[in-house]
């Protein structure tokens, strides 16, 4: 399927190769004999670093050969060269059979010991001088020991000597860093890694142009040039197909190569040696060592203020929303668990299976996922993560301009002097004492009743998010954002903490005094961090767990505080009898309108009136300056008409 050497279209620009074995093994013999293409008569102990220039390789990446000492004084030394490296060369002699028993018990075991985590080329050095009545094929000695250690890439014998092969030791060096076979192939269950079989699905999916599951002829000819810049002749599509099925009878059918083909014509490769061709195959989509799109290809805008924020746009909701349906294969308006895995298939992994995004968005009874909360974990993932976010929409088959799928917010201090704002995504901040009900508000967002029963620690955070109809049919997302209270101080050491707050709530027990007491505690010490930090916010007091009796002078002290404060009076909210007072609806209220309910609080209002009066005098004597000014050029003015009339 390709046509002539792929060559390297990856970031690196150079390749780190680090040299180590038993002494008198042949390595720097090895390197000399590399560099300078012949056998040295003297060659020094442990030689300086060596570099091997780009011309040297068909990828065009130059190579910097690091040689080691063996001797025990020098081991601190090769230990961090080895942890440096970026492939390691491990040689024995051929004609030391001890050499190559230490590999096994010593070198391999202490590159585990130093979490050494790149690939192994295991070296036989001096070949000529192999015991000629020595029989025994490599392959059968290094198979035990590769099965070992699963992180030797290769093995291969040389002559320095002879000049048998010792290019080839730095080529496959090169290789297994360049085009490495870990993130394709898992060696021990011989199949390729789901990473990459979901890379090569999106990939087969984006080629199969006319959707019918298989590429004709034009389809996979059109592929190869994308790829490899030169076309296939008919009579080479012909083998391609020919050798597929012969091999797997499902991989090609009446209409071209099928999915299953593809992917195995290219285990086909990587089982050859010929990772170069499907990792340029991955590489021209977009795809780096780790299997994940690039950052070139994702181009989420990295300068925007703390209070700013990315939302999807408008083209992007409606392909979400084309995508839900077009995976509800059921029609019935939520996703089962298979549907979602099958919708991510294309995706190096599920996005939303750990925290903040798990047990976050609306679901069914039956723990299915909803349209709304589908939309919602986007919307939250875009919010925390919009690099993440566009990477798994282009994953899933976006395939207009990335640029197109979010967009910049406008900055929340230009909204509450404007006042309003065009968002469409609103976060907002719980705050309160533990047992106020912090957790039950989150569940009741995503339509989960009181006696269900979900608990959540009150000592990290946790997200609720769902889409919320207003009057007049309009919807927007909602974010709850839960702050444990044993964090707070350290949330308030962070200037722009509240940057991404579009509204806080400060919710409390009405049975509880202490409830109430702690709750007005920290509604003005976030308060006075919003003032003090340029990023006052809205404010919402919540009165909790009405169906209890309140105690006593509750309601008339909460209602003196919001006036004090500048604010509306408390909500009353009652989970457990159901009666949320259309909460979330009043929470979106103060978002929609961010230049109301700012609390302000004494010391607030005094610099305030300060800055005011600071503001009056500088004017003052602005006036009166011009004041004088204006009257010195009159004086001069009358000084010359005298003495001109004189």
């Amino acid at each position: 399927m390709s046509a002539g050497f792929p060559g390297y279209s990856g970031g690196r620009t150079g390749v780190r190769v680090v040299v180590a074995g038993d002494r008198g093994t042949g390595k720097s013999s090895l390197i000399v004999t590399a560099a300078s293409e012949s056998f040295p008569e003297n060659v020094p102990p442990v030689l300086p670093p060596t570099r091997l220039p780009a011309d040297f390789f068909p990828d065009f990446v130059p190579l910097t050969i690091i040689d080691t000492s063996s001797s025990l004084e020098s081991r601190s030394k090769r230990n961090e060269e080895l942890k440096r490296a970026d492939v390691v060369v491990l040689t024995y002699a051929c004609d030391q059979q001890v050499t190559l028993t230490r590999l096994r018990t010593y070198w391999l075991p202490e590159l585990r010991q130093l979490e050494v985590k790149v690939p192994v080329i295991v070296v036989g050095c001096k070949l000529d001088l192999r015991d000629e009545h020595e029989t025994t094929a490599i392959e059968q000695v290094m198979t035990p020991i590769m099965q070992l250690f699963r992180e030797i890439e290769t093995c291969i014998e040389c002559s320095a000597a002879s000049l048998i092969q010792v290019p080839e030791v730095f080529y496959y060096a090169q290789k297994a860093v360049l085009h490495p076979t870990a993130p394709l192939f898992d060696q021990e269950k011989q199949a390729l890694q789901p990473k990459c079989i979901s890379a090569l699905r999106r990939i087969f999916i984006l080629c199969d142009r006319d959707m019918d599951g298989a590429l004709n002829d034009e389809e996979l000819n059109e592929f190869q040039v994308k790829c490899f810049n030169a076309p296939l002749q008919p009579a080479e599509i012909v083998g391609v197909k020919r050798v597929v099925q012969e091999k797997l009878p499902d991989g090609v059918n009446q209409l071209g190569l099928t999915l299953s083909g593809f992917l195995f014509l290219h285990a086909l490769f990587i089982e050859k040696g010929r990772l170069e061709t499907t990792w340029a195959v991955l590489r021209k989509f977009g795809y780096n060592d780790d299997l994940k799109l690039r950052d070139d290809f994702l181009p989420v805008p990295s300068k925007r203020y703390p209070d700013q924020a990315m939302e999807l746009t408008s083209e992007a909701g409606e392909f979400l929303r084309g995508i839900f349906r077009l995976f509800d294969t059921d029609n019935d308006g939520a996703l089962l668990p298979g549907e979602l895995v099958e919708l991510f298939s294309t995706a190096p992994e599920r996005p939303w299976n750990e925290a903040p995004y798990e047990d976050a968005a609306e679901g069914t009874s039956l723990g299915y996922l909803s349209l709304n909360g589908f939309l919602s974990e986007w919307d939250l993932m875009t919010l925390l993560d919009p690099l993440r976010s566009l990477a798994n929409l282009v994953y899933i088959g976006y395939s207009g301009d990335p640029a197109s799928a979010l967009r910049i917010t406008r900055r929340r201090t230009i909204d509450r002097k404007k006042q309003r704002t065009d968002r469409s995504v609103f976060q907002c901040f719980v705050f309160g004492p533990k047992n106020a009900g912090k957790s039950t508000l989150l569940d009741s967002l995503l339509g989960r009743p009181f006696s269900t029963g979900y608990f959540t620690s009150n000592t990290s955070e946790r997200f609720a998010v769902n889409v919320v109809s207003q009057v007049g049919g309009t919807k927007r997302t909602l974010i709850l954002r839960e702050i444990p209270e044993d964090g707070l101080k350290k949330f308030l050491s962070n200037k722009e903490f509240l940057a991404p707050c579009d509204v806080a709530v400060f919710l409390y027990d009405s049975s509880d005094e202490y409830s109430w007491k702690r709750s007005q505690e920290l509604l003005v010490e976030v308060a006075r961090h919003g003032e003090e930090s340029g990023y006052g916010i809205p404010c919402l007091l919540i009165s909790a767990k009405t169906d209890l009796d309140p105690y006593p002078m509750s309601i008339q002290e909460s209602i003196g505080v919001c006036l004090k404060l500048g604010m509306q009076a408390p909500t009353s909210v009652s989970v457990k009898s159901g009666n949320l007072n259309n909460i979330f609806n009043r929470i979106i209220d103060v978002a929609v309108q961010p230049h109301l309910n700012i609390p302000e609080t004494e010391t607030g209002r005094s610099r305030k009136q300060y800055q005011q009066l600071a503001s009056r005098s500088l004017m003052c004597m602005s006036v009166g300056a011009a004041a004088a000014l204006f009257g010195l050029a009159l004086y001069r003015v009358y000084a010359a008409r005298r003495s001109t009339s004189t």
